[in-house]
């Protein structure tokens, strides 16, 4: 079964929680959905390339809280906090909500499943060796910490004619354990010879203290 479902929704309500907090009465709980949908979808342009994992977001009546994890708290935040007072203006005008937004640094993005992903299809549209970026990623990976990473590629890798899939791995990735704690990311790479699927899974150990799990899914 763990092999067939989605790794992170497999664990929602056992060692971690969902990245979105709203309540939705059966008259507007679709209007809230498609505005999460829109601002997540507008969040996703203007933090493209600056290390963002993921992005929490709470909604009460019109204020949206706002929680950005991120490996470059740098470059969101602006000399003297000026690029977070634009973006919370370009989302009042665009959204006409009230944003409260916080900046949480990644310390270890090297095991962020996100970012790992995000990484390796940068380098795969500069033409870098696909086997070269995965290699890298995952000797980073487990020099800090990470219990075992697997990579999954698919497509015309190198610009071959046939597409085919090749994976990476080391250590152990048990997706059939729900204690589990284990991050996970799919994105593509849109290169010149065509699109190519990247699917990264890190295992950061074990969750036993439900008391102590984790508040937000990577």
């Amino acid at each position: 079964m763990g092999q067939k479902v989605h790794p992170v929704g497999m664990r929602i309500g056992i060692n971690r929680g969902w990245n979105s907090s709203w309540f939705g009465t059966k008259r507007n709980y679709a209007s809230l959905l498609h505005q999460e949908l829109r601002i997540r979808e507008y969040l996703d342009t203007q933090f493209n390339g600056l290390g963002v994992s993921y992005v929490e977001l709470a909604q009460n009546n019109n204020i949206v809280d706002l929680k950005i994890h991120t490996a470059k708290p740098g470059l969101i935040i602006g000399q003297q906090g000026a690029k977070i007072e634009e973006l919370k203006e370009k989302l009042h005008s665009k959204f006409n909500l009230n944003f409260s937004i916080e900046v949480i640094e990644i310390r270890k993005p090297a095991i962020d499943a996100a970012i790992v992903a995000d990484s390796i299809a940068k380098q795969l549209e500069r033409r870098i060796s696909y086997r070269r970026a995965c290699k890298a990623a995952i000797e980073k990976a487990m020099e800090q910490g990470a219990k075992g990473i697997k990579i999954s590629l698919g497509g015309r890798l190198n610009g071959v004619e046939i597409a085919r899939s090749e994976f990476f791995t080391r250590g152990k990735i048990p997706l059939h354990t729900l204690r589990a704690d284990i991050d996970y990311k799919n994105v593509r790479a849109q290169t010149t010879y065509g699109a190519i699927g990247i699917k990264v899974w890190v295992y950061h150990g074990e969750v036993f203290d439900r008391s102590a799990k984790k508040e937000t899914s990577k």
